[in-house]
């Protein structure tokens, strides 16, 4: 009896053809989840939903796709720290049809604290280990002292993890006190190297239908028609 290949497997094991898996959707994925004191804003009308409220739906919209053919982690950064930038939360490590964990504790976040970018995407990196995708949401940049970009070449160095920026109604502040890099990415997220470093892509998103075809597209594993504003594949 001929014996499979263990990816072959796997793959078989997720209801994936091996072609799909070789092309990169057995990688297990950590979903890194904006939830900052920002994600509660308005627009200009009160009426306006909140980020975070467009960003549930754009993550109701897509899990269901997305987790039948990739395990996928959650971390939320934002509230929940004894400091503003110590609110960072694994909810669950990679897992199998992961879509209804990870609306459940989207559902459940209450946005609160700052941005600390790096911190949260090395805490995916060591949930991954050397292998996978990181997928980041944030409406900004870093503001609590973390240095993207160094993160991203010291990834790209020594993993091969791949690390996908999906900028949502993205609010840059020029004068950001506390992002020492942020003059390298002048009216983007500094995030932005990230994606930059690792091979990733950098998606620019404004409504909620924009930002569940990120969401495709950087966690599933074909490319979905996204026409993407700003881009950057490796």
């Amino acid at each position: 009896m001929l014996r499979a290949a263990p990816l072959t497997v796997f793959a078989l094991m997720l209801g994936l053809t091996p072609a799909m898996a070789q092309n990169g959707c057995a990688r297990d994925a950590m979903l890194v989840m904006d939830g900052s004191a920002s994600m509660d804003e308005k627009g200009f009308s009160p009426r306006t939903p909140t980020r975070i409220d467009d960003a549930r739906q754009a993550i109701a919209q897509a899990m269901p796709e997305i987790a039948p053919i990739r395990r996928v982690g959650l971390i939320v950064y934002g509230p929940g720290g004894d400091e503003g930038c110590s609110g960072i939360s694994l909810k669950f490590t990679p897992v199998p049809d992961a879509a209804a964990p990870v609306m459940r504790d989207v559902d459940a976040l209450t946005p609160g604290g700052m941005t600390p970018l790096a911190a949260s995407v090395e805490e995916a990196a060591a949930v991954l280990g050397p292998e996978g995708i990181i997928v980041l949401v944030t409406d900004g940049n870093e503001t609590c002292g973390g240095r993207p970009c160094e993160l991203g070449a010291y990834l790209a160095e020594n993993t091969r993890l791949t690390v996908h920026v999906i900028g949502f109604r993205v609010s840059f502040d020029p004068f950001s006190w506390n992002s020492p890099e942020v003059k390298e990415y002048q009216g983007e997220t500094v995030a932005k190297c990230l994606s930059d470093q690792t091979g990733g892509m950098y998606v620019n998103t404004e409504t909620v239908e924009e930002l569940a075809a990120a969401l495709r597209e950087t966690l599933g594993c074909a490319v979905i028609g996204l026409t993407r504003k700003t881009a950057h594949a490796g």
